[in-house]
């Protein structure tokens, strides 16, 4: 019998931010300051922007700044935390210890 290869899933350079493709993210439209639109995460472009599909499933490209994701919090609860932040808290903590190596 014959093996297959397995092709790794292209996700768009999403794991190198910590991301999955599908997450359930919110955003605001550029004239409306005061409405959240619900949408899900797509891909990752190489100008930093995160490709997203709203509830219509229209594509558009938003810098993470203006992207809130869904995490959940310490004591449980499901919170909405700014994808900008996220993403510089994730970067800093690589600074203080290699992934490769544990501490004595």
């Amino acid at each position: 019998m014959a093996k297959r290869k397995v092709q790794p899933i292209d996700d768009g350079g999403l794991s190198l931010l910590g991301l999955h493709k599908g997450e359930a993210i919110r955003f605001k439209k550029s004239g409306d300051a005061a409405r959240w639109t619900l949408g899900k995460i797509h891909s990752a472009e190489k100008d930093g922007s995160i490709t997203i599909h709203d509830e219509n499933g229209a594509a558009r490209s938003l810098r993470p700044e203006r992207i809130e994701i869904q995490r959940v919090s310490i004591r449980g609860r499901t919170i909405w935390q700014n994808l900008a932040e996220l993403l510089a808290t994730a970067q800093q903590l690589t600074l203080f210890a290699p992934p490769n190596q544990t501490r004595r």
